[in-house]
């Protein structure tokens, strides 16, 4: 059975291992191990509740309860740029007319911003290869979403993530090779790497404080403006079923987009509920076209995440004593729940 759990200090070479499949493009999950130790020590201090909300970095794995093995990782950032500055294009426009000509241009530009500021941030998805099978990848990026709607007083009111943009086969980024690299004298790799361990400063000193106009650049730079990385495409759509949607923010690196939300408008927000735990027994009848539900416990050190084939009955929500188990729950105590709606 899979699990999505809170991550715990002896997560760190199963961690690592994930890192280095991930390849460019992730700044929030490199395979440094001192940055990444640093991480889960922050992480495991969130869980606990010894650090302000704003400051909270909520890292989850998934793991395979079989082989104990860690096969996949996400996270949930309550806010972004209050301790570092966060970054991104926002795309705009430019009008030029001329009524004596009878001129009239409208022109996409691209503006150095910090708009996106103090929002929550999804980030760091990632699933091994072998894995990415059944609905394993939605039960990852989705129990985020429970342990939002869980927790909403840990987050800021709008949420973001920012998706991996589009790469050539060999992972260099063609919007980074043709803006990016004339502004930076580096290569895509090397840039994204000063990203994620902190070193942003060299951002605001050395990309152009006036707008970029999108027209100037190549075609090819043009096109992947907003595109996502192709193993970013099923990331996407779960974040667009649950009501998170692009708004002209893009990567100043890659331009891949940036989507966001409301918390409150979110889909887990507003369907999910808590019920309490029965323990599924052979009286408790199962339909015969189960609905895949997702299953979280309620507490927030110990938050854990399953899909069960089983439905709430009368109210309460059946649970076998495996389940409990990995949950880490009794019967009588509340679990939240949600149809895993499959697409």
């Amino acid at each position: 059975m899979m699990v999505v759990r809170a991550i715990r200090s002896d997560d760190l070479d199963s961690l690592m291992k994930l890192a280095g499949e991930v390849g460019t493009g992730m700044t929030t999950l490199k395979p440094d191990a001192l940055m990444l130790g640093r991480r889960i020590a922050l992480a495991c201090a969130s869980f606990a509740g010894e650090i302000p909300p704003e400051q909270c970095d909520f890292v989850f794995v998934m793991e395979d309860t079989d082989t104990a093995k860690v096969v996949g990782v996400c996270a949930i950032k309550s806010a972004v740029g209050l301790d570092q500055p966060f970054y991104n294009y926002r795309i705009g426009s430019l009008v030029h007319s001329s009524s004596e000509l009878n001129v009239y241009s409208r022109m996409e530009t691209l503006y150095l911003s910090n708009d996106l500021t103090g929002c929550s941030e999804l980030c760091s998805l990632f699933l091994h290869p072998d894995y990415r099978s059944a609905h394993n990848g939605k039960l990852l990026s989705k129990s985020r979403f429970l342990f939002m709607a869980q927790f909403p007083h840990l987050f800021a009111d709008k949420v973001i993530a920012e998706l991996r943009g589009f790469q050539r086969a060999d992972g260099s980024s063609p919007f980074w090779d043709n803006l990016g690299r004339h502004f930076f004298k580096m290569d895509f790799k090397r840039a994204d790497d000063l990203s994620s361990i902190g070193k942003k400063s060299f951002i605001a000193e050395l990309m152009p404080r006036h707008p970029l106009y999108v027209v100037y650049l190549p075609q090819e730079a043009q096109d992947v403006i907003g595109q996502v990385h192709v193993a970013t495409i099923p990331a996407r759509r779960l974040l667009e079923q649950e009501g998170m949607y692009y708004d002209g923010y893009v990567d100043i690196f890659d331009a891949g987009p940036v989507v966001q939300s409301r918390v409150n408008e979110l889909r887990s927000v507003r369907e999910s509920r808590l019920v309490p735990v029965m323990t599924l027994s052979a009286s408790v009848a199962l339909s015969s076209t189960p609905q895949l539900m997702l299953v979280s416990s309620s507490a927030l050190r110990e938050f854990r995440t399953i899909l069960s084939e089983a439905s709430p009955k009368n109210g309460r929500m059946p649970l076998s004593h495996q389940q409990q188990q990995i949950l880490h729950c009794k019967t009588a105590e509340s679990v939240r729940v949600m149809p895993l709606l499959c697409l």
